[in-house]
């Protein structure tokens, strides 16, 4: 997911909230976390554009 979602630019709005909710829950290892963290700073500085579509 995270792969493809820094490919095509776009992540699903029901993945982000995954990924956020993995993070808070401490399910991911450090890699994972930093990982994770990397997308959503490329969420937030418009590369990866959020999406409702599937």
């Amino acid at each position: 997911m995270l792969a493809t979602a820094r490919q095509t630019g776009r992540l699903q709005k029901t993945d982000q909230y995954g990924l956020m909710a993995a993070v808070l829950e401490e399910a991911l290892s450090d890699e994972e976390v930093r990982a994770v963290n990397r997308l959503l700073r490329s969420v937030q500085r418009g590369k990866v554009k959020i999406t409702d579509e599937s």
